[in-house]
Formats: C-alpha cells, structure tokens, sequence
C-alpha cells in the first residue's frame, strides 16, 4: 500500500519535462485555434464541444508522455492554469499581444452594404448574419449602419437610427 502511494507521486521525468510540454501544446492549440477564426469560438455548438474533447484526448499523451503519475498531472494542470493566467495577464496590458491572442474586430457591413467576400473569410454564414440583423431589430440590409464580428465571435449590428 505504501509502495502504490510514493508511486502516485512518483515523475517518469524531470519536472521541467512536464512545464516544456504543457508551454509547446499550449501555444500550438492557441495559434491554431487562432488559426480556425473567431466565429469558431463565438459559437460553441455540440461539435465544438465534442472537438474540444478530442483535443484534449489528442494531446494527452504529447503532454504526459508514459506518465501516470498523479503528480504528473496537477503540475500540467497548474502549468496550464498558470499560462493561460499569464497570457491574459500581458494581453490585458499589451494591445498588440492582445490582438495577437484575441484578434481584432472585423467590419463585415456599412451603411447598407454587406461584404460578402468578408463573410466567407470569416466563415460567417448569412443565416448568423441575419439572425444578427433580427437580434438587432434590424429588418433590411439598407437599415444597417455597421455589423462588426468581434474577437470574441458575437457579431454586433448598428442601426442607422
């Protein structure tokens, strides 16, 4: 019993191991889920949620390695705790690391005029625009001052009254 406890805290690698890896899969899933737009993130459908599942089920083993070890895993947890704190951190005092991590809002109609090369782009479907325009109070395209997609996916739409 005693040799099953030292074994939970037992590391199959040095401490920095985990730190290293739990930095690299970090920044790689935030540039590529940077990479994937911001409607991605503004709408969290089943599909995203189970996505996120694999994600996490796809990077289990490039952050444990052959650990199992119970100690293993909360220092991942607190290193990923403690990088996701830390980017917010610099984010909220850097606008440019702020718009490299967040992105930046992107115009997607003015005064009437909808760019619809701009919604392709930004993967936004004309039924989220719409609906935008609807939640808005906004029956017709010509009634649009701005529709602007913000970082966090939500797609703000202005009246021209």
């Amino acid at each position: 019993m005693h040799a099953e406890f030292d074994q939970m805290f037992e590391l199959s690698m040095p401490w920095w191991a985990f730190v290293l890896r739990a930095c690299v899969v970090y920044f790689v899933l935030l540039t590529m889920i940077r990479l994937s737009g911001k409607r991605t993130m503004g709408q969290f459908t089943a599909f995203d949620m189970l996505l996120v599942v694999l994600l996490g089920n796809a990077v289990q083993n490039a952050l444990l390695g052959s650990d199992n070890s119970l100690a293993g895993g909360l220092l991942l947890a607190a290193t990923l705790i403690a990088l996701n704190g830390l980017v917010g951190l610099v984010s909220a005092r850097s606008d440019k690391i702020e718009a490299l991590v967040e992105g930046t809002p992107v115009l997607l109609a003015r005064d009437g005029k909808v760019y619809k090369e701009v919604l392709r782009r930004q993967l936004v479907s004309r039924a989220d625009f719409e609906k935008a325009m609807r939640e808005a109070g906004i029956e017709e395209v010509d009634d649009i001052r701005m529709a602007v997609l913000e970082t966090n996916g939500h797609i703000t739409v202005v009246s021209r009254d």
